[in-house]
């Protein structure tokens, strides 16, 4: 694509920083939706462009290019919403926290709060939800039983973002791989290279330093409890309720592909929402759409009325509908990404950092930094995906990597973060929701930064660094 003019260094850079202090000022400061921030950002760089005679036409090309390529991502990333609202129907996901809560063990409570919230936050994707409905009950055993409450926060939130970082019905999840150019399955199982060697090591500490052989008492907290019996009330717990489970890591192991896979894990759960927990036809097909609600339970002797709101707040999610907030930011930063590619301004970026970046261990240390640096200016994991994924993937490109080096940085250094930060929205809601200020807890979410440091130790040493020896980058449906 030939241009009138090249765009200068500082001109190049210009786009990223206004759209951070938009991001920052805008959604941080004023919680004004990131969506139109990213896309008046690609406004202001497209009028900025003008001074090099970018044509309209050049970034609606290079818009249809990137849709086309990332439509069959966006598809899985909505069938995630199929998959969360049929499993919660079905009582597949009720049925993994009912007998997550009940592995907590008081002599190992730090331990068992990092597996459980994990357990959970792989279930459901959220480390939000993870976070506010057994991260909650935990803490509420752990008052009870005088351990230290930060080591417990701590452990809590490494559990919930090992699940939001590894579950593929989390949105960052399967954001990583869109903007990276790698497949949602391939991206999971390249981060285990980092992820098993952090979570070993919460593991140990957890395990050697909270060890209680005091702790005598099996009592769960209020919420603990009110989520066990709620859960019992509303469903028939039976081992059926795993097929959707096992048909989705079969698909993963097969290396089938990820669409028919995960909608037919759906498919399954809505039947057994059927036939095993009397669900009506039409709320299944209902709540595919618009999400699962507890007054669809049709259990004899459930009353919907009288579910405590951190059970709804647990049960209550899902739908293709619930997705599509997120599809709108791939969109709008498809649209931002678009103007700075066919407006050369990447380009030049990629050749100044080449001239530093020689090796792949300076590389993905200049990934790390970046997506640190990211998230503490807009304290949005989602934005620190987007804006690192765009900027990176041409240079893992032009040093032989594949892409799923770079979509598992991204989350290393990116999703895991942004609860150590005091000032963005997920360090704000941990510390509020555990009653444990960030600074505090910091240093005991093991997870959330040894990560980081594994991804660079791996990187320098070569170990778990897939070369682009082979096309990469479609997302197979």
């Amino acid at each position: 694509m030939e241009q009138k003019k090249k765009p200068y260094f500082i001109e190049s850079c210009l786009p990223l920083a206004v759209m951070l202090l938009m991001i920052y000022f805008g959604n941080i400061k004023n919680g004004i939706k990131t969506q139109p921030l990213i896309l008046l950002s690609a406004v202001f760089t497209f009028i900025l462009a003008q001074r090099i005679g970018l044509k309209w036409s050049e970034v609606q090309k290079e818009i249809q290019r990137k849709f086309g390529k990332a439509i069959p991502s966006i598809l899985i990333l909505i069938s995630v919403g199929f998959v969360i609202s049929t499993w919660m129907a079905s009582g597949t996901i009720p049925m993994m926290i009912y007998y997550g809560i009940k592995m907590v063990s008081p002599k190992l409570l730090i331990l068992t709060a990092f597996i459980v919230t994990a357990i959970v936050s792989m279930c459901t994707g959220t480390s939000w939800g993870s976070v506010g409905t057994m991260g909650v009950a935990i803490m509420g055993v752990a008052i009870g039983l005088g351990v230290n409450l930060p080591m417990v926060a701590g452990a809590v939130i490494s559990g919930a973002y090992f699940g939001d970082k590894l579950s593929p019905l989390s949105d960052t999840t399967n954001m990583a791989p869109i903007y990276a150019g790698s497949e949602l399955y391939e991206h999971i199982g390249h981060m285990l290279y980092t992820t098993v060697p952090a979570s070993v090591l919460c593991i140990v500490v957890y395990l050697i330093l909270g060890f209680n052989p005091s702790a005598t008492s099996s009592t769960q907290s209020d919420i603990a409890k009110t989520i066990l019996n709620t859960i019992t009330s509303a469903y028939h717990l039976n081992i059926l309720l795993l097929i959707p489970v096992i048909i989705v890591l079969g698909g993963a192991i097969m290396k089938f592909s990820s669409l028919p896979v995960m909608s037919a894990a759906s498919i399954v759960a809505g039947i057994e929402a059927v036939l095993i927990q009397g669900i009506s036809v039409k709320n299944v097909i209902n709540c595919s759409l618009s999400g699962f609600t507890v007054d669809m339970i049709a259990k004899e002797g459930f009353d919907s009325e009288q579910v405590a709101d951190v059970v709804t707040t647990l049960l209550e999610r899902g739908g293709m509908s619930s997705i599509m907030s997120t599809t709108l930011t791939v969109f709008s930063a498809f649209v931002f990404a678009s103007v700075l590619t066919s407006g050369g301004y990447l380009d030049v970026i990629l050749e100044k950092m080449l001239v530093v970046v020689k090796s792949t261990g300076a590389l993905v240390t200049s990934t790390v930094a970046s997506c640190w640096i990211t998230a503490m200016v807009t304290g949005s994991s989602n934005m620190t995906l987007l804006v690192n994924g765009e900027l990176f993937a041409p240079v893992y490109k032009k040093m032989g990597l594949a892409p799923k080096n770079l979509s598992r940085t991204l989350e290393d250094a990116g999703t895991v973060v942004v609860p150590l930060i005091p000032w963005g929205s997920a360090g704000g809601y941990m510390a509020a929701t555990l009653g444990i200020p960030t600074l505090s807890y910091a240093p005991w979410a093991i997870l959330c930064y040894s990560c980081s440091v594994i991804a660079i130790i791996l990187a320098f040493t070569g170990f778990g660094i897939a070369k682009a020896d082979r096309q990469e980058g479609q997302a197979d449906v």
